[in-house]
């Protein structure tokens, strides 16, 4: 029996668009929640939520039934933790400021078994082997990863065409937010220099043969960038929509009761 099969990867392979969603809440309940909506991924984040190994861990158990597929962003691209979050069943990863080939060749390493990387063998006693129930999971664990890197920097930009190339990546994500940044932009990833700038590394991602993400609330820009060739891409994050809904349930709820006392108040109603 082989690793289980990476849909999310095979969608990318076919060109199939992928619609995803942020979860930064870091709560499994939440993650089970949104693991109903439909998605077709749902990224737990590890850079910029309070999530460590065991919290990520009860995520995916969460995430176990839902048809959105889980990926895991770490805080950091390194082997080390690569290792936990792998054995811990994550199957697709995508890792945050990528700026060289070289780097990127190093992340490939990272999530393959010798002798075609570095990635350590102790699944046996992991959840990504079934606890040693998949009996060919060391021979075919390799297949089965996706390793999608994110450039978000001036330094990455230029360095695009080296890591699109390199064997092993399957998908490279432009992060607007830290890019926006890096050109003089902070705060301001809907400027039109930064999205002129997204939008020809779609391109060039997509002439590498190689799939393109975004993450972006703007839902016209999503548009854009799907127009453009790119095939996973992020529309929101749990934060903002809870945040967002939570205040304007109440904005309305006191404009309605305003509204109720002024017609209350008035002799001519």
């Amino acid at each position: 029996m082989p690793a289980p099969k990476n849909s999310f990867k095979q969608a990318l392979s076919e060109g199939r668009p992928q619609i995803g969603l942020w979860l930064a809440l870091a709560n499994p309940y939440t993650a089970e929640i949104l693991g109903g909506a439909g998605y077709d991924w749902l990224l737990l984040d590890g850079e910029h939520a309070p999530n460590d190994v065991p919290l990520l861990t009860v995520q995916l158990q969460a995430l176990a039934r839902s048809e959105s597929h889980a990926i895991i962003r770490p805080p950091i691209g390194e082997t080390w933790l690569i290792k936990q979050l792998l054995d811990i069943g994550a199957q697709t990863l995508l890792v945050p400021m990528v700026e060289s080939g070289e780097q990127a060749a190093a992340l490939v390493k990272a999530v393959r078994y010798p002798p075609h990387g570095v990635r350590g063998v102790g699944a046996a006693l992991a959840r990504a082997s079934a606890f040693n129930r998949i009996p060919d999971y060391l021979q075919t664990a390799n297949d089965e990863i996706c390793l999608l890197l994110q450039i978000e920097s001036r330094a990455g930009i230029a360095a695009l065409d080296e890591i699109a190339t390199t064997d092993g990546v399957d998908g490279v994500f432009i992060g607007p937010s830290d890019l926006a940044a890096d050109m003089g932009y902070l705060g301001r990833p809907g400027a039109p220099e930064v999205q002129a700038a997204v939008e020809d590394a779609i391109r060039r991602i997509r002439t590498h043969g190689k799939a393109a993400g975004i993450l972006t609330a703007d839902q016209a820009f999503a548009r854009r960038c799907l127009d453009l060739g790119a095939t996973f891409v992020a529309i929101g994050n749990d934060v903002t929509m809870l945040a967002n809904a939570s205040s304007k349930l109440l904005a309305d709820f006191k404009a309605e009761a305003s509204v109720a006392v002024t017609a209350a108040k008035d002799p001519y109603g």
